[in-house]
């Protein structure tokens, strides 16, 4: 998955390119695609803009950078060298430079659930998850900042609180394919789940150790 970070107006709005698989996921297997798709279309497709003004309370060309105060314009420098940092794939450099930001303005949605996109990015599932529900605190009317933490619920093993997630995102946006797409993922493992269960396998140890017996 790349993050494709928009240039021309990066302090007020966001596209990006969904999370096009889900790594390690319980109950699944890389070869076991969720009913209706590609294995190389496991998620969305497509970039869409996600209006990060909005989530700052501002409208959409937001107020100049001269007109906010200090720590602010402080905190929007960093913000946007972390955008570029995670455009060129240096997720954890751009960590960085978001976690100093958010020592400024610690209230940001925008910059939780940039957080939580890129921590999902490098495989820190619970990370992302606290990042992701630190968003949809802070913004309970965005519907990506709700998406996102569906993902990361999905990543972290929970597919029934991804769904209630993905369900919220689409009471906001009802026709976001994003979210619909991701509900179908999460729905898929859920009865994944139950056919192992009924089967007689464990969910409750989705990997091998080394060395173990059968």
């Amino acid at each position: 998955m790349k993050i494709a970070w928009n240039k021309k107006n990066a302090s007020a709005k966001r596209s990006f390119s969904a999370i096009s698989k889900y790594p390690n996921l319980p109950f699944d297997k890389e070869d076991d695609p969720p009913p209706g798709k590609d294995p190389e279309d496991a998620g969305v497709s497509g970039n869409q803009e996600r209006p990060a003004s909005k989530a700052l309370g501002l409208d959409e060309d937001g107020p100049s950078s001269s007109s906010l105060p200090d720590h602010q314009q402080l905190a929007r420098s960093f913000q946007s060298q972390g955008d570029k940092l995670a455009e060129e794939g240096k997720y954890r450099e751009a960590l960085g430079r978001w976690e100093t930001a958010l020592t400024l303005v610690p209230e940001n949605a925008v910059l939780h659930e940039q957080k939580a996109q890129v921590l999902l990015e490098i495989g820190d599932a619970w990370g992302a998850l606290k990042a992701a529900i630190r968003a949809t605190e802070l913004n309970p009317s965005w519907a990506e900042a709700w998406i996102t933490l569906g993902r990361a619920q999905l990543n972290f093993g929970e597919p029934d609180s991804a769904i209630a997630s993905f369900d919220r995102a689409l009471s906001l946006k009802p026709d976001c394919e994003e979210a619909q797409d991701d509900r179908r993922t999460a729905l898929h493992l859920v009865k994944k789940r139950k056919q192992l269960h009924l089967s007689g396998v464990s969910t409750t140890k989705s990997r091998f150790v080394v060395g173990e017996k059968d």
